[in-house]
């Protein structure tokens, strides 16, 4: 009797289950790594085809703009930041950071409406870029003094310049790895160095003279709206708001 008792009291004190962050969560290295394996011959193609389809829209509507293109207006800001070849390393490091995200899911689901909205965004520039085509105003200067530039100086021209698709490029895979980071619970340092990187992007842009100022603000703009929203759907889908 007294047995039967003494367990319908225990039946009903709250009961307690071990968190599985606590216990089972694996180190965020040890998460970054098993991101990164899975599916990754699908991400590895997909990217390269996604950015191969970019590369075809992108030089061809270059080349066949509707009408002639705007040169875009310098600011006092552009005479601020200096031409140096040190951020052409930068510049080009976009196309590894943009990647970062797609490399990082662990959700197919998740990692289709990242190329979605990626792709969303892309056609949205060029869309601009066709419609109503610019161009950055010449720089007057010799560029075989910065040979480390002649790759984009002789492949990308100065149009498509506004909004900087490098930029919005650049912002909007800064917002979702910042997302990536905090789910796994990465530490605060690394949340800095995605944004810190994405700022060095931005700077490389004008530091190469492939954009000015007003084409970079016009990116950032692009890049957080897309970002966002991208986000926001992603999450709105995904299991316990983690992606």
């Amino acid at each position: 009797m007294r047995f039967a008792t003494m367990a319908a009291r225990y039946s009903q004190l709250p009961s307690f289950e071990p968190s599985m962050h606590l216990f089972h969560e694996p180190h965020w290295i040890r998460q970054i790594a098993s991101r990164m394996i899975f599916l990754w011959p699908l991400k590895a193609v997909g990217t390269m085809l996604f950015m191969l389809a970019f590369f075809w829209a992108y030089f061809g509507i270059l080349r066949n703009p509707l009408f002639p293109a705007t040169l875009m207006p310098l600011t006092v800001v552009d005479q601020w930041i200096p031409v140096t070849a040190l951020a052409f390393p930068v510049y080009a490091s976009l196309w590894v950071y943009a990647s970062l995200p797609a490399a990082l899911f662990r959700e197919f689901r998740i990692l289709a409406l990242f190329g979605l909205w990626m792709a969303a965004m892309c056609l949205f520039c060029l869309a601009i870029f066709w419609a109503f085509p610019t161009a950055v105003p010449p720089a007057g200067i010799d560029w075989r003094l910065y040979p480390e530039m002649a790759i984009i100086k002789d492949v990308d021209a100065s149009g498509n310049a506004c909004p900087s698709l490098h930029v919005a490029s650049a912002v909007f895979a800064a917002i979702w790895l910042d997302r990536l980071v905090t789910t796994i619970s990465a530490p605060q340092a690394l949340r800095w160095l995605i944004w810190l990187h994405c700022l060095a992007i931005l700077w490389s842009t004008v530091a190469t003279r492939q954009h000015v100022v007003i084409d970079v603000v016009a990116g950032a703009v692009v890049g957080a709206v897309f970002g966002i929203l991208g986000l926001r759907h992603a999450q709105g889908r995904a299991k316990l708001q983690k992606i």
